[in-house]
């Protein structure tokens, strides 16, 4: 453990939300796509706990992904874990991508009846929280959902410092340095985060362009792969026979990221180029099974359009997110024209990193990107590349200004020249809204 815990690097908004349950009944369920940084999160964990002076025997980390525990079944796996234990004191348990084991549940519902223990698990799919699940747990369980790096993780992770410094007019400024005290701009950091994504793995490796996408592509097969064929196939119910098929869906969701999209349409998309059979509610339906694969690993993430004025949620035209943007640059290049786009997918990540449930709103004939609620708590955003031009402001504020409470009102822009206040509306630069303190 010494020696992990000196490359560990901080993700301090989730480890606080796992401390928040430590030695609480509930099992502590971590999910998020493959290889977003959710065993290093135990291994944080863990630290915590020995720097707490927990005993290391205390602790059992098993990861199921390795060959060691391959050959366990479900009452082998029991059996391990039992031996295990010490008497008069709590066990701390560590199951790394558990779903991998079938039965899995049983066992973990016994160790939670039978011994003085606090459970921690991951998994890269859905399923793990299934109904199954539920029902075996009766609800005694709570789900740390876990996402790719902020901006702010980002710029920790690849070496860089923020540092707030006094602007030239007095206002407090933020500032990125490299080991060196280099000043780096901002701008070019971000670019970076738009272009390479958040996968933590990245900070091991660099960003080079060609070792950057050695790095996607892997974790690409290995969603697609291990957490959406072969989890599907071994739960009966999706055989995933057809790969040109799922790798078509996966393109032109990640090629609309952003834009209204109705399963029927890419059904009709489909239909015509020869890859689906039906036509009308058929493919409606042989698309919907693909996508809620592709929901359940986390790989993208819908969101519903609400009408604000009827208060009434929308059952068509949802959108879709990418849970990283170097994943869908790897798959379809970086393009500067997606760069509204790509400002979308990073802000509705950042709303849900901090604990907001996110809608697309309608007001009229005129749509409100981000609805974001919390508690009591709301708030309305657009979010646009630049908002210089006179048009491009008149389009960005004017569904703002019909919507008629008194809740937050937001335009975030890359770029603006100014960020005064419009008729109770305000503006801000993307990066300073991706860079306050949470």
């Amino acid at each position: 453990m010494a020696s992990q815990a000196e490359i560990l690097k901080p993700r301090d908004l989730y480890l606080k939300r796992l401390l928040a349950f430590q030695d609480t009944e509930p099992v502590k369920v971590v999910t998020g796509v493959r290889r977003c940084g959710k065993s290093f999160l135990l291994k944080l964990m863990m630290r915590h706990l020995l720097d707490s002076g927990v005993a290391q025997e205390q602790i059992l980390d098993m990861n199921f992904e390795s060959l060691a525990y391959r050959s366990l079944d479900v009452s082998g796996f029991y059996s391990y874990v039992k031996q295990r234990v010490v008497p008069g004191k709590r066990l701390y348990l560590f199951f790394d991508e558990l779903q991998r084991l079938e039965g899995w549940e049983d066992a973990v519902n016994s160790f939670r009846v039978d011994f003085d223990c606090d459970i921690y698990v991951t998994g890269s799919n859905a399923h793990l929280l299934s109904s199954d699940f539920s029902t075996y747990l009766s609800g005694r369980c709570v789900e740390i959902k876990m996402l790719p790096l902020s901006f702010r993780e980002f710029i920790d992770f690849h070496g860089y410092e923020i540092r707030e410094q006094h602007g030239l007019s007095g206002e407090q400024v933020k500032r990125a340095y490299d080991k060196q005290g280099e000043q780096i701009p901002l701008s070019e950091l971000f670019e970076a985060y738009l272009r390479y994504g958040g996968m933590p793995g990245l900070a091991g490796v660099g960003l080079k362009q060609d070792v950057v996408e050695l790095m996607l592509g892997s974790i690409y097969t290995g969603v697609v792969e291990n957490d959406i064929a072969k989890r599907r196939r071994a739960d009966g119910q999706l055989q995933l026979a057809d790969s040109v098929l799922l790798s078509k869906i996966i393109r032109f969701l990640a090629d609309n990221i952003g834009n209204s999209t109705s399963l029927s349409s890419i059904g009709n998309t489909l239909v015509a180029e020869h890859l689906l059979p039906a036509q009308g509610k058929d493919a409606a339906q042989s698309v919907a099974v693909y996508v809620e694969a592709l929901l359940s690993a986390y790989l993208f993430y819908e969101i519903k359009r609400f009408d604000i004025k009827g208060k009434a949620e929308l059952g068509t035209l949802g959108k879709y997110y990418m849970v990283d943007t170097g994943l869908r640059n790897y798959l379809l290049g970086y393009r500067d024209l997606d760069r509204g786009h790509l400002l979308e997918n990073v802000v509705y990540f950042e709303l849900l990193r901090r604990g907001y449930e996110v809608a697309v709103g309608k007001i009229g004939e005129r749509e409100i990107d981000f609805i974001a609620t919390k508690g009591a708590e709301k708030s309305y955003f657009q979010v646009t590349e630049d908002l210089n031009a006179e048009h491009t402001r008149r389009r960005e504020i004017k569904p703002l200004t019909m919507i008629r409470d008194n809740y937050e009102k937001v335009v975030l822009a890359a770029h603006t020249d100014s960020t005064a206040p419009v008729e109770g509306i305000k503006i801000r630069r993307v990066l300073d809204f991706l860079l306050q303190e949470t």
